[in-house]
């Protein structure tokens, strides 16, 4: 079953299937997440807060691809 993504997303980790942290989303657009491999500090408030954007070093997150979603994270499937 496939996720669905709201504004409420921005700000949370992505994690993969073993636990490990690929970056923070930053942005919500339909069915994709925009992800920051590497957030500063500026970057994860404004996602919390909602003003963020994506930019050329996000890469990006179907929502077919996320497994569950948490209060704090999303977490990636394990067969990707």
């Amino acid at each position: 079953m496939t996720v669905t993504f709201t504004d409420d997303d921005e700000g949370k980790e992505v994690v993969d299937a073993s636990g490990n942290t690929l970056g923070l989303v930053t942005e919500i657009d339909g069915e994709t997440a925009y992800v920051d491999p590497d957030p500063s500090l500026t970057d994860t408030i404004k996602a919390d807060i909602g003003w963020s954007d994506s930019d050329s070093d996000a890469y990006t997150v179907d929502a077919s691809a996320v497994e569950t979603k948490a209060s704090e994270k999303l977490h990636l499937r394990g067969n990707l």
